[in-house]
């Protein structure tokens, strides 16, 4: 079960972590948005005229933070389920907050929306069978 909760969670945080590093840095580079057809009309309802700062943000939290959780996924860190329920936290925030933002909501927004949860409940479930088995002994 362990195998298999690790797996998901190393496919999730790979695809959340390239494709916000992928995004972040289009934002960066460009922060008219043009570079990945985002359209500055979409930040009307929100504090940002371009998309500098929310390209940095995406950069960090979602992408270098989801590699990070990747990365101490893999050396098998004791902490690492909280590492993927933390990154599931912040992408379904992230989701959440820009739907609120632009008021509308894409495909893209429901797809990595279900990625935060089941960043979530991954790294939930992954934190019960760690405390499993140290209260049995078994440090797996």
């Amino acid at each position: 079960m362990k195998i298999v909760l690790n797996i998901i969670a190393s496919v999730l945080l790979l695809f959340n972590g390239i494709g916000a590093i992928y995004g972040g840095l289009n934002l960066i580079i460009h922060p008219d948005g043009s570079s990945i057809q985002l359209s500055p009309e979409w930040l009307k309802h929100t504090p940002f005229h371009n998309y500098l700062i929310p390209g940095i943000v995406l950069l960090i939290a979602n992408g270098l933070f989801s590699i990070l959780g990747f990365i101490v996924l893999l050396f098998n860190h004791r902490k690492y389920p909280w590492l993927v329920t933390a990154q599931g936290v912040i992408l379904a925030g992230w989701i959440l907050i820009q739907m609120m933002m632009i008021q509308t909501v894409y495909f893209l927004h429901i797809i990595l929306g279900s990625v935060g949860v089941l960043l979530i409940i991954t790294g939930y479930l992954l934190i019960k069978l760690n405390s499993k088995n140290i209260v049995h002994g078994a440090f797996i």
